[in-house]
C-alpha cells in the first residue's frame, strides 16, 4: 500500500508543479483613465425622431508595460450618435487594467495581453459606456460583444502590410 501512497503523492507534487508552471493572469487593478461624454445639441438632440440615429462605434487596445510580468492594458472606446452635422452624443473612454502575467512563453506574450486582457476589461467599459449614454437623455448603448482575436489578428495584418511588424508589449 506505501507504493500507492508514493504514486499517488508523487502525482500530487507533479501536478502542483505544473499548475505552479500554468500560464497565468491576475488583474492588480481597473480604473477609467480618460472619459468624456457630450450631448452638444441638447435639449434638441432629445426630441422624438422618426429615424434611429447612426452609431459609429470604434475599439482600440494598447498595452504599456510596466515590469517583465505586469502591464497596463488600455481598452479605447469611442461611440458617436448620429452623424457630424447632427451629433446626438459623443462617447470617450480609455479604460485600463494592470495585469500580471505568468508563465506564458514569450512568443505568445504580445496576443496573450492584446486579447486576454481586454477581454476581461471589455464587460466593465461596456458598461460604463451604456451608463453615459442613458445619464445623457438616450437609450443605453449596449455594445456587442468584440472579438478581441479577431480585432488583434486585423491590427497584425494591417501592421504588416504596411510593412512594419506587428508592435510587441515590450516595446
Amino acid at each position: 500500500m506505501s507504493t500507492n501512497s508514493q504514486n499517488g503523492d508523487g502525482a500530487a507534487a507533479a501536478g502542483a508543479a505544473n499548475a505552479q508552471n500554468a500560464p497565468g493572469m491576475n488583474i492588480l487593478g481597473q480604473y477609467v483613465k480618460d472619459f468624456s461624454f457630450e450631448n452638444p445639441n441638447a435639449p434638441r438632440s432629445l426630441a422624438p425622431r422618426e429615424n434611429s440615429p447612426a452609431i459609429n462605434i470604434q475599439v482600440n487596445v494598447n498595452a504599456n508595460p510596466l515590469s517583465d510580468n505586469e502591464f497596463e492594458v488600455s481598452l479605447v472606446m469611442n461611440a458617436k450618435g448620429g452623424t457630424d452635422d447632427d451629433l446626438m452624443f459623443n462617447v470617450e473612454l480609455t479604460y485600463c487594467g494592470v495585469f500580471r502575467i505568468q508563465n506564458v512563453p514569450q512568443e505568445h506574450l504580445h496576443p496573450f495581453v492584446l486579447i486576454e486582457c481586454p477581454r476581461m476589461l471589455f464587460p466593465f467599459a461596456r458598461q460604463i459606456v451604456a451608463e453615459a449614454v442613458r445619464a445623457g437623455g438616450f437609450p443605453p448603448l449596449m455594445i456587442d460583444p468584440i472579438d478581441f482575436a479577431a480585432l488583434y489578428q486585423h491590427n497584425a495584418a494591417r501592421n504588416t502590410g504596411e510593412g512594419a511588424a506587428a508592435p510587441t508589449p515590450n516595446a
